[in-house]
Order: C-alpha cells, then structure tokens, then sequence
C-alpha cells in the first residue's frame, strides 16, 4: 500500500509540474508573439512610395479675392469669375499661380503669373546602378509642360537637361511672354534669350542662354 501511495503522489507532482512547463510555454509564446520586430516599410521593399496630395490642394475657394492680371497688368482683387470675365476667358481657362509678390493670383501665365505647381511633385532621384560602372550622370524626374491652364507629363525620369530639351528646344519666347515647365520639384521658364529655374515658383534664376539661331538651347549644365 506504501508502494502504491507513494506512486499516487509522483504522479500528481508529476502533472502539476508538467502543467507549469505548459502554461509558461504558452506566456512566452504570447510575449514573443506581441514583441516581434515590425513588417519592413514599403520603401525598404519596393523602393520609394510617394503619397500624392489630393487633387483639390491646389484649387482655390472661387469666392476668394485675387490678384487680378489682364494682359499682364495688375487690375485689383477679382474672384476667378470676376478676373475670368476681365480676361474674356471661361473661369476653367484661367490661369491661377504667383504673382511676383508672392501672392495668389488670376490672369494668363507669363512673366508676372507663375502657374501653380501641380500636387505633391516628388523631388528629383539620384539613380545608383546595379553593378559597378560609370557614374550616374545625374539625378532624374518627371518632366511636365504647362499649357492650357494644365500640368502634362513630357517624360518620366529625365535629366534636367533632357527636360529643358523636350520642352522649349527650337521655340523662341517673344518680348513680354513666358511658357513653363516642371522638371521634379522645380520649375522651369522660357523668357526670350533664356531658360529659367525656380525651386519656390517665385525666385527664378538663369539655367542657360538660348541661341538667337534657330531658337537652339545648349546643354543645361
């Protein structure tokens, strides 16, 4: 009988600590699985992801004064309506950017009106290369043109020079006018005699001269 109770009692200490072992094992399971490191970003995985802005962050409230520019010359404070009538062109036709102060304003793009960037311009991406070779020549982005009061794509993953090339080669600007492009986050313009560029769509310095012959541009530098 001693035999037997003392087989009774190591097989009930037996189970309580085969228990423990289980219930410590599911914890750590549990700790384990709460701690685990985060899932890789999609930029780590999939290179770079750029969130675009909404399509309305650049419209404008059509109740709001602005800065009004007929045929380049400031007319007051208009609504779009107002400013569209003044200008004899559809509200949608207008142009709306920064004028030469920094402010908001209406009219026709040119000299005194730079358009409005369109949303979330990502900036320029320098490439590196897979396997080891020559230099990258330089960092690229998308290429657009303004025209018709809107933003079109010329390229993706240009050089800035490709860019300037694809937009104003062979065109020349007459006195007192301007056509604009993007490359990446900076906009470009064409003035007669040069090709211009601005990283805040106010400040605009020269790029490159533009030949008078044939309305060539050289090689942005």
């Amino acid at each position: 009988m001693d035999w037997l109770q003392d087989r009774r009692l190591l097989l009930t200490i037996g189970g309580g600590v085969l228990a423990l072992l289980i219930s410590l094992g599911v914890a750590l399971g549990l700790v384990a699985r709460d701690h685990k490191p985060p899932a890789p970003s999609p930029a780590s995985v999939g290179g770079l992801v750029v969130q675009m802005g909404r399509d309305d962050d650049t419209k404008v409230d059509p109740t709001r004064q602005l800065r009004c520019f007929v045929n380049g010359q400031f007319e007051g404070l208009e609504t779009l309506a107002d400013c569209a009538r003044k200008n004899g062109v559809a509200t949608q036709a207008l142009d709306v950017g920064i004028d030469q102060t920094g402010a908001v304003a209406a009219g026709e793009a040119g000299p005194a009106l730079t358009p409005l960037p369109p949303p979330a311009t990502p900036a320029p991406v320098a490439l590196a290369p897979d396997a080891p070779g020559p230099a990258a020549a330089g960092p690229v982005g998308d290429c657009l043109r303004y025209s018709g009061s809107t933003w079109r794509k010329v390229g993706e993953s240009q050089s800035l020079n490709a860019c300037v090339q694809a937009l104003f080669a062979g065109h020349c600007e007459k006195s007192g006018g301007a056509s604009y492009g993007r490359w990446a986050a900076q906009t470009l313009r064409l003035v007669p005699h040069r090709v211009e560029i601005s990283g805040d769509n106010k400040s605009f310095r020269t790029l490159v001269e533009q030949a008078d012959a044939g309305c060539s541009i050289p090689d942005a530098p």
